[in-house]
């Protein structure tokens, strides 16, 4: 009589669970498509970053549908949600919440903590880079730890647990640039482009009428949950995992083969770099309806996992050197 083999069991089980989550994830796709036009590539690296367990920094000018995205995105995930719009007054206190004094009925007084809006599963921060820096790094602790701390007490913030931030480019009047500590929470930076003139014409059409776009919950909290662990359960092959190190470590100054870099680059990418690359080359590739990352998603993981983590010098700025063609030519040279 055979023995099963438990090792081999366990890869079917997997290998089944990941088909299955293939086809709940192109649903998934599908709903928020109704509700976002022409924005493939940015629904993709959007629902990678979540599956990785990650938040994402949407940047892009004003009226690309970046909130709508958000939007559709908490209501096809089945998660709860809530919006707050930063502007320079917003105060700390009016993202994580704040302890009230309450008086009982025999006039004892305590001390009562309100939760604010922070305390829910996706989080929207809307053009989060008009509030000023300390109201933007109120978000440091719950974005890496889950829990914030107010009166030198604890609070976990809900699992899952999510950022999305909207943010318009640097150069537009009354914003802040992030902090760097602050970027680096952010698993993926996705860039919002323009539609091309078929998408700008469609959305004219769709969104000018007396109808609107229903979306469907296809997800809800302990689905998504279920898919970030499967995420974490899919193998990596040596080859990817050297493009990875390749691709990360050349971007630091100092340890780069690139001459570029070690000359222009200001601060390079940490080791949170790599892990966003591991996680999010992962989930791309069960988007797609694989079951191992490829090489080729790390090279298009990099400009969103990297160029929010490095910082070009006061002098290659001048000289008009681009971080985003640095990236990709590391990218290929790591591929």
């Amino acid at each position: 009589m055979f023995k099963s083999d438990p090792n081999k069991a366990a890869q079917n089980a997997i290998v089944a669970e990941a088909e299955k989550a293939g086809e709940t994830l192109a649903r998934v796709r599908a709903e928020i498509g109704k509700a976002v036009f022409g924005q493939e590539r940015v629904i993709e690296l959007t629902l990678a970053a979540v599956l990785a367990g990650g938040h994402v920094l949407l940047v892009g000018a004003p009226g690309l549908a970046k909130t709508r995205l958000v939007e559709a995105m908490a209501l096809v995930l089945g998660l709860d949600w809530a919006r707050v719009q930063f502007t320079p007054d917003l105060m700390p206190a009016d993202i994580l919440g704040s302890e009230v004094l309450d008086q009982d009925q025999t006039g004892k007084r305590h001390f009562r903590f309100v939760q604010g809006p922070i305390f829910t599963q996706l989080l929207m921060a809307d053009e989060i880079n008009r509030a000023s820096p300390r109201t933007q790094s109120a978000l440091l602790q719950a974005m890496q730890e889950h829990h914030v701390t107010v009166a030198g007490q604890a609070y976990d913030v809900p699992r899952p647990f999510h950022v999305l931030a909207t943010q318009n480019p640097i150069e537009h009047e009354g914003a802040y640039p992030l902090p760097e500590a602050q970027l680096d929470r952010f698993l993926l930076q996705v860039d919002v482009p323009y539609p091309d003139a078929e998408i700008e014409r469609k959305i004219l059409i769709e969104t000018t009428g007396t109808g609107t776009a229903e979306v469907s919950a296809v997800l809800n909290a302990e689905a998504l949950m279920r898919m970030q662990h499967l995420v974490r359960s899919m193998p990596v092959g040596e080859k990817v995992l050297a493009a990875i190190l390749e691709l990360v470590r050349s971007a630091r100054p100092g340890s780069s083969h690139d001459a570029r870099v070690n000359e222009h680059v200001a601060w390079g990418p940490g080791p949170r770099a790599g892990q966003a690359l591991m996680l999010a080359a992962r989930a791309r590739a069960l988007l797609r309806g694989r079951l191992a990352p490829a090489v080729d998603d790390v090279i298009a993981l990099a400009r969103p996992a990297l160029v929010h983590r490095m910082q070009l010098s006061f002098g290659a700025r001048a000289e008009g050197l681009d971080v985003d063609a640095l990236v990709d030519a590391l990218a290929e040279r790591a591929g």
